[in-house]
């Protein structure tokens, strides 16, 4: 935008652009997606999965059923209601090519939830459930071994 400066004996055009609305826009922007981006966080970080010794690493691709302590069910991120877990779990198998499932519960998750979901994913047709679990630490691993060491020789 060009404007005249100064008094009317200067015929020069003031060419110089003020970012000042510039940075005020993108100062607001910044805001927001600060407050916005921890919305953005999956679902699994409210879900602390048990520990276990040893085990592979999840491929990506798969299958993900997720629950959590208070009992909500996500599949693949997606929350759906546990009444219809075998209708969902049917549906997700028709249209996917690997039947595999990977099942992430939370440790407060009861055993018997457990098993529902296991007979509800074998009668939707997948063919191998993977149960996720967080690897123990390697000092946890020399303390789970040296107190089975110990137990052994009493």
């Amino acid at each position: 935008m060009a404007m005249k400066s100064g008094d009317s004996k200067d015929k020069g055009l003031f060419t110089e652009i003020n970012i000042t609305p510039l940075t005020d826009i993108f100062l607001v922007l910044l805001i927001i997606m600060m407050v916005v981006a921890p919305m953005f966080q999956s679902i699994d970080k409210q879900i602390e999965i048990p520990e276990i010794n040893s085990g592979i690493s999840i491929e990506e691709g798969k299958t993900v059923l997720s629950v959590s302590k208070e009992g909500h069910f996500y599949i693949d991120g997606r929350e759906i209601n546990p009444a219809f877990l075998s209708d969902e779990l049917i549906s997700v198998a028709s249209e996917k090519k690997q039947k595999e499932i990977v099942l992430k519960a939370d440790a407060m998750v009861k055993s018997k939830e457990i098993m529902n979901i296991m007979r509800a994913s074998e009668e939707a047709g997948f063919e191998k459930l993977v149960v996720a679990g967080e690897p123990l630490s390697k000092k946890d691993q020399r303390e789970l071994a040296e107190q089975n060491k110990n137990f052994s020789e009493e």
